[in-house]
């Protein structure tokens, strides 16, 4: 048996919650706020995996786009392959995460797949006509009032942003076909509709490789005596982070003519609405 100090280590990284929504109270995953612990689990050990847990139910495209990226780019530096596994949900940018992975692995239960691109707003005209509210707006430019929601819907806009999302869907595509080659068990208009599956489906589908938790599946790989150890990116303090938010910054505010402090509030207010949004489009 090895000393506790000298068993072998397998780094773990784990990417929880939704991509790309970052406010000063809500640290959500990016690449300016995971790129430290990526690098460092990929300099922790000699051992050749660095395993991933995903627990996302999407976000930013953009943003996800940059931690595969860098994950994929310190794995061939490197010369580690990677292990990836899904917990609650890796869907949409959470599979786009789980992608980096030499290998994908879930739970049961773990939804997967929503692979599709996605934009979501309100319409308020009506509204405010009816509560005789009168809105001005100046542009120079004809499009940059493009999906106002206080001004009617136009075709030409509609139209604008879904060529945009099918841009953005075509690069999703592209890197799944690529990560996934050979693998691939059934036609892209089953799999790039947008559709989420469990975890067995995900299986059948080729969108992962089987079934099986990180710490069994390292033992299997390295043997009963390997060490699993958490690498966590650094987060500012929970004082830090309420800085924005104390009556003297709110005071400084508003003296400056910014109310920092109720901006601050209302975007965690409208980042809290939208990751609740996005987690209960998968029923949790």
């Amino acid at each position: 048996m090895w000393p506790f100090s000298r068993k072998p280590v397998v780094p773990v990284l784990r990417f929880t919650g939704a991509i790309g929504m970052v406010t000063p109270l809500r640290p959500g995953l990016s690449i300016s706020a995971v790129a430290g612990s990526i690098e460092k689990a990929f300099n922790l050990s000699k051992l050749p995996s660095v395993a991933v847990i995903v627990n996302s139910p999407g976000g930013s495209p953009v943003q996800s786009n940059l931690i595969f990226k860098r994950i994929r780019q310190l794995a061939a530096e490197n010369n580690k392959k990677v292990y990836v596994f899904c917990e609650d949900v890796a869907a949409s940018g959470g599979y786009f995460l789980a992608i980096s992975g030499d290998e994908i692995y879930a739970d049961p239960s773990s939804i997967v797949g929503s692979i599709g691109v996605i934009s979501a707003s309100f319409g308020f005209v009506d509204a405010i006509g009816k509560l005789g509210i009168e809105r001005r707006v100046y542009t120079s430019g004809k499009s940059k009032s493009t999906l106002d929601p206080f001004l009617p819907e136009r075709p030409d806009d509609v139209a604008r942003l879904q060529a945009i999302q099918r841009d953005v869907h075509d690069v999703f595509i592209g890197l799944v076909k690529e990560r996934r080659a050979g693998k691939l068990k059934a036609p892209d208009g089953e799999l790039f509709n947008g559709s989420f599956w469990s975890g067995p489906r995900a299986v059948e589908l080729g969108l992962i490789d089987g079934i099986a938790d990180v710490r069994s599946k390292m033992r299997a790989l390295h043997g009963d005596d390997i060490r699993l150890q958490l690498v966590e990116p650094a987060r500012p303090g929970l004082l830090t982070r309420l800085k924005r938010l104390t009556p003297a910054n709110v005071l400084e505010g508003l003296e400056s003519g910014l109310d920092t402090g109720g901006l601050a509030f209302a975007d965690d207010l409208v980042s809290a609405i939208e990751v609740r949004a996005l987690w209960s489009r998968y029923g949790l």
